[in-house]
């Protein structure tokens, strides 16, 4: 049994102080899991072998990024040119660019490549307290290539010191050799290529892109129903662009998460309450595409609607590779409290992914993955941009190094 000691802990679970805080803390961790945490003081009698004493740092739960697009091909620095000449998005899209562009180079590289080219964007997670990660598939569009996709993503949860939760998005764009009959897309996304994957054990949940540039709610339903009938949770990208009705589809199906969600309506946000739907936030793309409508916080807060945060890691609308910075940037684009958009890190990540009883606080029976960081106040995990913060790393019960 380890002992962990001389530090303070942002345990991050509801009621108590903010934070969770204890100032002097202790944690117990057993067989990878925290058997007990609380204040030093009141340490019940143990047999640990180890102990380690952390000089007061601050302790927090293993950061979580509930929403990446971390495998892909190549990348779209151009197309980020473009935008800064004043095209729009859309236009991008609609021209052939966009998500169809990251199709090509991701069909195009090996499994090894895209993994190796994932570690890269990992690291900057890693760095910055993430110990556990959901990514998508969404850049294959045929049933080769999204298997493709998901097996990386397995790997990188076997082999590269983190949790992986996977995500079949078939529904992310049409591709072009199905520009001319997308129903026939549909069919081959819904009922071909996703029982693939969920016969190979690839698959944790299904997302689904839905917006006038991308898919009805009626073609992601039929994605939605087949979910259901495999018995895989779902969630969705939902009025990033526009208020097309994706919260509602959200909460009709029960969703983990509807993401982005910055035009969502008062009836949306009504129907995610009600149904327990977390919105994620995803303040990069916010910041990169230079939004100037920012989700409902007032709504969401005032309906009750958990408010999640993660950086939305993809090659287009938000090369983030860093979670700090997208807490800070929740809190200074959206005006999040810190508190919030740690516990968007921490508990309401965890319950975005469907792992509140695993992981996003500590306390005793969760695993013990946990960040340890060079700060005198959880404040400052939202104040500073770029400065390294994060002092050791711990998952599963080991430290990396």
């Amino acid at each position: 049994m380890r002992l962990i000691t001389d530090c303070r802990l942002a345990a991050m679970a509801l009621g108590g102080e903010p934070y969770g805080a204890i100032e002097d803390g202790a944690i117990l961790i057993g067989d990878g899991r925290i058997v007990w945490a609380g204040a030093r003081a009141d340490l019940p009698a143990h047999e640990a072998t180890q102990t380690d004493r952390l000089g007061g740092r601050w302790v927090t739960p293993g950061l979580i990024d509930c929403h990446t697009h971390l495998v892909f091909g190549g990348d779209r620095s151009g197309e980020f040119e473009q935008r800064l000449g004043g095209a729009t998005y859309e236009a991008i899209a609609r021209a052939g660019g966009g998500i169809v562009s990251s199709v090509a180079a991701t069909r195009a590289a090996s499994e090894d490549d895209l993994y190796a080219s994932a570690l890269t964007r990992l690291a900057g997670l890693k760095a910055t307290g993430v110990t556990s990660v959901e990514i998508k598939s969404g850049y294959g569009l045929d049933r080769d290539s999204e298997l493709k996709m998901l097996r990386v993503a397995r790997r990188i949860g076997r082999e590269a010191g983190v949790r992986v939760r996977t995500s079949y998005l078939g529904l992310h764009a049409v591709p072009p050799e199905w520009k001319a009959d997308r129903a026939r897309y549909v069919d081959l996304a819904v009922d071909e290529i996703l029982p693939a994957a969920h016969a190979e054990g690839l698959v944790d949940a299904v997302d689904a892109y839905c917006e006038p540039i991308a898919f009805s709610t009626e073609e992601v339903g039929r994605l939605f129903d087949k979910a259901k009938a495999l018995g895989l949770p779902v969630k969705l990208h939902a009025d990033q662009l526009s208020d097309g009705g994706g919260a509602a589809l959200a909460a009709k199906y029960g969703a983990l998460s509807a993401d982005h969600v910055e035009h969502t309506g008062e009836a949306g946000v009504r129907a995610m309450a009600g149904a327990g739907v977390v919105a994620v936030l995803l303040p990069g793309a916010y910041l990169m595409l230079r939004e100037t409508t920012p989700p409902p916080i007032a709504l969401l807060r005032r309906h009750g609607v958990a408010m999640a945060v993660a950086t939305d890691c993809n090659p287009g609308t938000s090369p983030l590779a860093s979670m700090t910075a997208a807490i800070n940037l929740a809190c200074v684009q959206f005006r999040l409290t810190p508190e919030e958009a740690l516990a968007g890190a921490t508990r309401i990540a965890a319950r975005a992914l469907g792992l509140e009883d695993e992981i996003g606080t500590i306390e005793a029976g969760k695993a013990a993955d946990l960040a340890v960081w060079d700060i005198e106040r959880p404040a400052e995990l939202a104040y500073w941009l770029g400065k390294p913060l994060l002092a050791r790393r711990m998952m599963g019960g080991v430290w990396d190094g």
